[in-house]
């Protein structure tokens, strides 16, 4: 009798082993298809993200780009008594010494830089309301500042976008850089490149010598300005 007992209850143990394990693969099967199935959605809603991300980017950073030049306008140099106040939080005012009158020099109307497939018409950048306007279509040339083969600084600058100065953020040290006005070719070679903030207007000042000054915005959400800095080739 005591042996029937024992072998009903491993009976009943074996059953209650094979009805856990039978239970457990259940509910691993239903886990899993609910893992696969939140993977899935999560696969579907990150490929969206990348798909929809690099428009939300550009939209951000080009109303970060127009509200960093106030309105679609690069600020030029301070002069003296913006200088003396201290950092100003309104246009800048261009230095009235920068102003040539009475020069020969051309003014560019192109610029060509072919390691990087830049080719762009130059228009001349008038001050309006006492800032840079810039080109939403071309590069533009800072008034006030130095033509190609005058002494001092010559600066261009244009939106950092593709099919304008977009590329510019892979530019290097050693790159050739040609401007051309009416008459003649003017070659340049990059001798440094650097990033600035918005406000370190002195990378714009006029210079000494002959400069080319190449000016686009860079950074995340554009709070950066990329500088290249050329000189003639003689």
């Amino acid at each position: 009798m005591r042996g029937q007992i024992h072998r009903h209850s491993a009976r009943i143990l074996k059953q209650t082993a094979r009805y856990i394990r039978r239970t457990d693969r259940f509910f691993r099967r239903i886990f899993m298809r609910r893992v696969k199935r939140g993977v899935g959605t999560a696969l579907v809603f990150a490929g969206l993200f990348l798909l929809t991300f690099p428009g939300v980017y550009r939209s951000l950073t080009k109303t970060r780009a127009d509200s960093a030049v106030s309105g679609n306008t690069y600020r030029p140099v301070q002069n003296t008594a913006t200088e003396s106040a201290g950092k100003s939080s309104g246009p800048i005012v261009p230095d009235k010494g920068l102003f040539r009158t009475g020069d020969s020099f051309q003014q560019a109307y192109r610029i060509v830089i072919p390691r990087h497939n830049i080719d762009l018409a130059v228009k001349e950048s008038p001050v309006i309301n006492g800032i840079w306007e810039l080109s939403e279509t071309t590069a533009s040339h800072g008034e006030g500042t130095a033509n190609p083969g005058q002494q001092g600084n010559i600066v261009i600058f244009a939106h950092a976008r593709p099919g304008l100065f977009g590329p510019l953020r892979e530019i290097t040290k050693g790159t050739p850089v040609y401007l051309l006005t009416k008459d003649r070719w003017y070659r340049y070679t990059v001798i440094e490149t650097k990033m600035v903030s918005p406000d370190q207007t002195e990378v714009i000042r006029d210079t000494p010598q002959e400069t080319l000054t190449l000016y686009t915005c860079s950074g995340f959400l554009d709070t950066k300005r990329l500088i290249a800095v050329a000189l003639p080739d003689r």
